[in-house]
């Protein structure tokens, strides 16, 4: 036996209107294109599906089940097209993003999971770079969006024709010192810091902040060592060599044995902000990016709060 599934909806109207010629008013058909359609979907079945009377029909045992089977299939259909339309609204394209080291290790890497679940029709491509690399990749092109740093006493670059900016967070400054600087001291207090600050190349994010702190101070020494990367950093204050400021965020990623960490007043932030190319026709999977980013670093977010962070 092989029953037509376009024949089910007559079926399943005359159900709910009683009768043919209310099935047909319903359908906007006429009342023999309904009954053809019953007696099709009956011989199909070879059974009567419906007993007829001056007061309309009632569904015989092997009529219910075929209505039951037509519920479902409307509602299998109905649920499809539900999705179909979703799945048509998300968006979609490739993306390509720039970041500096600590945001693209502690919070793009950590979270691609994430962007693979809720923006699976955005293909991403990320690119490691320092800030002037970045800035010069959103101006030609080469990037849809870049992710920035700035320390808060510095002014943000100019944003250039079609460019926007949206902050994202302030990460902290610390103060890394080498393991059991506080137990010599007692209470951790910049002017009175007898170890020397590690010099930071002038490329990294820290420099200026380094700097406006020390100008506060009245008196620092200056460590023989240069460091660049926060992991070279944490290497040398852990030998003793010296103490630094470095960004709470690049601080999860690493061991911090042989150092410790102080948050001391003063210290202020470094500023997280997105930039990106806005054309003539806004693009839904850069708008979507920037979106993500926003959730992604809204305060309370945590990789504990999602499982495949």
């Amino acid at each position: 036996m092989r029953i037509a599934v376009s024949r089910l909806p007559f079926l399943l109207q005359i159900a709910r209107s009683g009768g043919v010629l209310a099935a047909a008013e319903a359908l906007t058909l006429t009342p023999s294109a309904v009954s053809q359609q019953l007696a099709r979907l009956e011989a199909e079945v070879r059974v009567p599906l419906v007993i007829r009377s001056p007061r309309g029909v009632t569904l015989t045992a092997a009529g219910r089940e075929l209505v039951e089977l037509a519920e479902n299939v409307e509602r299998e259909v109905n649920e499809a097209a539900l999705r179909v339309g979703a799945a048509s609204e998300l968006p979609s394209g490739s993306v390509r993003l720039g970041a500096f080291q600590s945001f693209m290790s502690g919070v793009i890497a950590p979270a691609l999971p994430r962007w693979r679940t809720e923006l699976a029709g955005v293909h991403l491509e990320t690119v490691e770079g320092e800030m002037p690399d970045l800035l010069r990749g959103l101006r030609t092109a080469a990037f849809d969006l870049v992710a920035i740093e700035r320390d808060e006493s510095i002014p943000p670059p100019p944003l250039g024709p079609g460019v926007r900016e949206v902050p994202l967070l302030d990460d902290p400054w610390v103060l890394v010192a080498p393991a059991g600087t506080q137990a010599a001291m007692g209470v951790i207090e910049l002017d009175q810091l007898r170890l020397p600050w590690l010099e930071v190349d002038r490329s990294s994010g820290v420099h200026q902040a380094a700097a406006r702190v020390r100008d506060r101070l009245s008196s620092s020494t200056t460590s023989p060592h240069r460091y660049a990367s926060h992991q070279s950093a944490l290497a040398l204050i852990a030998a003793g060599e010296g103490v630094a400021l470095l960004p709470q965020l690049a601080l999860q990623e690493f061991s911090l044995t042989g150092v410790e960490t102080h948050e001391l007043p003063g210290l202020g932030s470094r500023r997280i902000s997105v930039r990106y190319r806005v054309g003539r026709k806004p693009d839904p999977a850069v708008g979507a990016a920037v979106e993500f980013l926003q959730l992604l670093t809204a305060p309370g977010e945590t990789a504990a709060d999602h499982p495949h962070r």
